[in-house]
Parts: structure tokens; C-alpha cells; sequence
């Protein structure tokens, strides 16, 4: 399975709000986030996917090893499977979706840069 897409398909690309994966709307239908499908349940069904994708995000990183990167772990991604994820995806959750990610033991963190750094 390769990760190119084509120019003609680059409008169909989303970010997740959760993990920011870029991948194209097809591909979460058929695949699900491969970070956050347990609790976002995005297979099959459109409405969760743009509740919880974005098509507005900025800039993109390309990740071999999630785990030794630097980058990784600046971007809060360490875990997460190898892939391009985008630097800053804008949209908001709805309070059901947070409330489901958490109860998965998922911290979340807004992917907008709205949540203030803890170290």
C-alpha cells in the first residue's frame, strides 16, 4: 500500500483531529485512522468522519520511526504508526467524541495549537 497521492485527489486529503494523520477521505471509510480507530469508529461512516477529520490543516511531516524521531515527540506523536501527519489541524471535537477518546485512556490534545504546552 503506497501513501502517494495524486494531485488530482490532493482536495480529498483529511487530517484527524486526534492523532493528525493525513490520509484521503476514502481511506479512513475504508480503514479507519490507524491511531484512533478503536474509539472513533470512522469505518463506514461519513458522519464521524467529518466530525472527527478536518480538511483545513497546515504543513505536513513524513514519519519512518515514530519512536526515535525528534520530531515525534515535539509534535506529540510518539506511537503512533509510521506515516504523514500534519503539523496543525484546525477543527473542534464535539464534547461526545472528547468524552470517548478519553474514556479510551486517551489524553486529548487539541492538534490547533489551542492547548498550552505541559512539560
Amino acid at each position: 500500500m503506497t501513501n502517494y497521492v495524486p494531485p488530482s485527489q490532493q482536495r480529498s486529503l483529511r487530517a484527524c483531529m486526534v492523532c493528525s494523520i493525513v490520509q484521503l477521505q476514502s481511506r479512513f471509510h475504508s480503514l479507519g485512522c490507524p491511531n484512533c480507530e478503536e474509539f472513533l469508529e470512522l469505518v463506514g461512516s461519513q458522519d464521524n468522519i467529518h466530525e472527527c477529520t478536518s480538511q483545513v490543516f497546515e504543513g505536513l511531516i513524513t514519519l519512518a520511526d515514530p519512536g526515535q524521531s525528534w520530531v515525534a515527540k515535539w509534535q506529540r506523536l510518539e506511537g503512533y504508526v509510521p506515516g504523514v501527519y500534519a503539523v496543525k489541524v484546525v477543527g473542534i471535537q464535539p464534547e461526545e467524541v472528547i468524552n470517548a477518546i478519553e474514556a479510551a485512556g486517551v489524553k486529548y490534545i487539541p492538534r490547533d495549537g489551542s492547548a498550552a504546552t505541559e512539560e
